[in-house]
């Protein structure tokens, strides 16, 4: 293996035939994973990718580092242990929009409030692509698919808002087909201490193909997306005329001149959600970048520290005093 200072994106890749769909946005994903890694030297064997059930979750078989492939929208409650009783691992829980907000939204809501210091990349690509087609918890209402042929009539989660909700504190988002804006996202969430939650919209070629196309394609992204890049002006369009101002409790579209800068890292989540929920509104550019970077305890640490309390005041203890200690009772 290659010592720190020289690795490269071969040393994070597994002896393993990477089998996704052709033309699917993982590819893209992993690549960038895989290349991010390198450049900043990170060990492989100080990694560790843990991911649930979903075409993301073959995630931890293409890493040439330590993997827990794990069950369907568990895979937060394996990251925290992972994390916690191994904090200087690296980890990284891979999920996907199904895994993550449907059977593990409690999983997931409570890894992101405990602010485990991990980082969570979830693809989202608004179907549930392995088991072939069927509507997710993202999927937008009318979307016509096997379980819904007369189109959902689910109100969707939003993840951004979500984790938000969640107290999280940090959220960003991304797309596959951007490898640079992908690779600052990374980079961000990597340094963050606490639990980094990073939604990354991903193209499905066979069941949901090209769904962000209206915003994400090149030739109507400048116009369609804002960037929110922290101590910058919120500003977009093709020639960077167009601007974004918060005015109260809503988002208004301005001139480049007349845009606010952008703060993520406000004590109180509710500009960053105000952000999230742009979403919805056609009149404004789809936010893409870091909504919220703020510092907070990490679960991880604090758990530690109360154990490292505990051995100095009363020692290391005694497994069999501990059983027969307290509420115990001898029936003849």
């Amino acid at each position: 293996m290659a010592t720190q200072a020289t690795l490269t994106k071969k040393d994070f890749q597994s002896d393993q035939e990477v089998r996704w769909c052709p033309g699917c946005g993982d590819y893209a994903i992993l690549n960038a994973v895989q290349k991010y890694l390198a450049e900043v030297a990170v060990s492989p064997a100080n990694v560790v990718f843990v991911s649930g059930i979903g075409c993301s979750s073959r995630f931890p078989y293409y890493m040439n580092s330590y993997g827990f492939h794990t069950i369907h929208g568990r895979a937060p409650a394996f990251a925290t242990g992972i994390k916690t009783s191994n904090p200087e691992l690296d980890v990284w829980l891979v999920t996907g929009d199904g895994d993550a907000m449907s059977i593990g939204g409690n999983h997931f809501i409570h890894v992101v409030r405990r602010n485990v210091n991990l980082n969570i990349l979830m693809f989202n690509n608004q179907i549930y692509g392995l088991t072939k087609g069927q509507y997710s918890p993202t999927s937008p209402e009318g979307k016509k698919t096997k379980t819904s042929p007369m189109g959902s009539i689910d109100r969707p989660f939003n993840p951004i808002s979500l984790a938000l909700g969640a107290n999280a504190t940090f959220v960003a988002r991304t797309v596959d087909m951007d490898s640079k804006h992908m690779a600052a996202t990374l980079a961000a969430a990597h340094k963050h201490q606490g639990t980094a939650f990073v939604e990354v919209l991903q193209n499905c070629v066979i069941f949901n193909k090209d769904f962000y196309s209206d915003e994400m394609a090149k030739s109507v992204r400048a116009e369609k997306t804002v960037n929110l890049v922290p101590g910058e002006k919120m500003v977009y369009g093709a020639d960077n005329d167009k601007g974004l101002r918060l005015d109260g409790w809503h988002v208004k579209a301005c001139s480049a001149e007349e845009a606010d800068t952008w703060d993520p890292g406000t004590a109180s989540s509710a500009p960053a959600f105000l952000m999230s929920q742009m979403d919805d509104d056609p009149d404004l550019p789809v936010p893409m970048g870091i909504f919220r970077s703020v510092e907070g305890t990490c679960y991880d640490a604090a758990v530690n520290a109360q154990i490292d309390q505990a051995l100095s005041e009363s020692g290391p203890g005694d497994l069999n005093d501990l059983i027969w200690s307290g509420n115990c009772w001898e029936i003849d």
